[in-house]
């Protein structure tokens, strides 16, 4: 059979290869009945539900709002970290971080339904101006914020304001018999993230940290030079319940104690190359004994330092296991001023380990790790079973480390229970003891301002009947006595009611020193630390 090698029989084929493309490009945007609409397939399914709830949904929606909603969904099936944050919830967040907020510098606390003045902040806007601890705040810009069921949100809010507007307070003072108006100008506030340092013994140096903010690492440096300078050799690095923050703050002072070239931790992800962080010459701390204390609220930024010491073999890690928390989270800031905090990486310690813990079984049971922990006893005994032998390092020493679970200390101390009765738990849960320290403080507030310290106000609590006292302040509010319970927990009872007095005339240098008598993890590193 002959074929006609014609024009048309050459084209032809040509001809309805485009026609038929035609008909798949035309057909995919045509109603093939008048119930069904096929999209460009092209174009992303989320797109096109948006735009058919906005144009043919039987209610009238906002787009925004609905983006604003779906976005937390969306990354619930990544990580329990990352994290979508409005632009109306931002700044608050960021704020602890950042060291710093616009405001009037004051620390209160709400006592009978009354803004109470605990302290003033040195140099900020409120001490500038006059007020002092004791000041009741009854108006703020004449109204009244006195006696009508005031939160602490609702102060904040009145309070805090942008760096050079002003706010007007009106204040009870004892021993004035008319209220005292002050005009304050908001100025930046700084927020501190170390809580305190001071020498335990003559050799012996602590130093709390809250945070790892933006200005930790100058806060941290200042205060170890302080320590130095009164005779520091050895160092306790009080790290429990500090959830983290800035990576940069937690390598600089791991830097402080390591010396050149040693790894500090590296991080690496599907997009991120291996980014390696090492010690450099610049350790002040480098021949310090080194001591540092964890528990299960200690993460990230926190877990990267105690991770670094352990596996250079560097100090002594004491306390119960870390969090669990190794993603590393980069932000991306939005044109509304919100924000997404992705995570793009895992970071992992000198020895290879990554201490994040599992998350496979939502976020649910994440977020109730630490719960089963205590019902499963680890705050007793450590808990060998949350390490495998795939997840098994080593330091450089040789000695067994394990990843995948937060960071083990190498010495146990077991959560003290001693004196944790019910009638301790019930004037706990009711803030019976810090409510009694507030009107304490604010009825013997010209006695105790005369010490110059807190060794002198607490024996001058050691011999008053505050005990006495207290336990009449909690039969007003409707608290039974338990005498045999009362007797199991009056000591950590008496201890809280000195510290948060001492708190409330010196602040934190006058809280910590005094909690420290029922601290058992800090009592450990002390007697650890005293044999080095």
């Amino acid at each position: 059979m002959k074929y006609n090698n014609s024009k048309f029989s050459i084209y032809t084929p040509l001809i309805l290869a485009i026609v038929l493309a035609a008909g798949i490009f035309l057909g995919s945007r045509l109603n093939y009945n008048k119930n069904t609409v096929t999209f460009n397939v092209e174009r992303n399914k989320i797109d096109i539900i948006l735009d058919l709830i906005e144009t043919d949904y039987v209610d009238t929606v906002n787009r925004e709002d609905l983006i604003e909603k779906t976005i937390p969904h969306m990354l619930e099936n990544l990580d329990p970290h990352s994290v979508y944050i409005p632009a109306s919830e931002l700044k608050e967040i960021n704020e602890p971080l950042e060291g710093n907020f616009d405001g009037i510098g004051i620390q209160f606390n709400i006592l009978n339904d009354t803004i109470l003045v605990i302290n003033t902040i040195s140099g900020g806007p409120s001490e500038k101006v006059g007020i002092r601890p004791g000041d009741k705040i009854v108006l703020i810009n004449d109204s009244l914020f006195a006696g009508v069921n005031i939160s602490t949100n609702d102060v904040i809010k009145n309070l805090k304001g942008p760096r050079g507007t002003k706010v007007k307070v009106s204040i009870a003072r004892q021993g004035y018999n008319k209220l005292l108006d002050f005009e304050i100008t908001r100025d930046k506030i700084p927020l501190n993230s170390l809580d305190v340092a001071y020498m335990i013994t003559d050799d012996i140096g602590y130093i709390k940290i809250s945070a790892f903010a933006r200005t930790t690492y100058d806060e941290f440096e200042a205060a170890a030079k302080k320590l130095k300078a009164q005779g520091m050799k050895k160092i306790i690095l009080d790290l429990r319940s500090n959830g983290g923050g800035y990576l940069d703050a937690a390598i600089n002072i791991a830097d402080e104690f390591l010396k050149d070239k040693e790894m500090i931790v590296y991080t690496q992800g599907k997009a991120r190359p291996k980014q390696l962080s090492y010690a450099t010459t610049m350790g002040e701390l480098e021949d310090e004994a080194l001591a540092i204390l964890i528990d299960g609220w200690s993460a990230s930024a926190s877990e990267i330092v105690a991770g670094a010491i352990q596996d250079n073999d560097r100090g002594t890690i004491i306390g119960r296991r870390s969090f669990g928390k190794g993603l590393v989270q980069e932000p991306t800031m939005f044109r509304d001023g919100s924000a997404l905090r992705l995570t793009i990486a895992r970071y992992y310690t000198p020895s290879g380990r990554c201490i994040q813990k599992p998350y496979d079984e939502g976020r649910e049971a994440y977020a109730h790790d630490l719960i089963e922990r205590y019902n499963n006893g680890e705050m007793e005994h450590p808990d060998s079973s949350a390490f495998k032998e795939s997840e098994k390092y080593y330091t450089v020493g040789g000695r067994v480390v394990y990843g995948g679970g937060g960071i083990m200390p190498d010495i146990f101390v077991p959560l003290d229970t001693i004196g944790y009765t019910g009638y301790f738990r019930e004037v706990s849960a009711k803030a019976i003891i810090y409510n009694f320290a507030l009107d304490f403080t604010e009825k013997h507030r010209k006695q105790l301002e005369k010490f110059s310290d807190y060794r002198q106000l607490v024996q001058y609590l050691n011999n008053s009947n505050i005990f006495i006292e207290f336990l009449k302040y909690a039969r007003s509010k409707g608290i039974k006595d338990k005498p045999n319970e009362i007797k199991i927990s009056r000591k950590i009872i008496e201890t809280q009611i000195k510290a948060y007095i001492a708190r409330n005339i010196f602040d934190n240098a006058g809280y910590y020193p005094v909690i420290r008598q029922i601290d058992n993890v800090l009592q450990k590193a002390v007697e650890v630390m005293s044999t080095k």
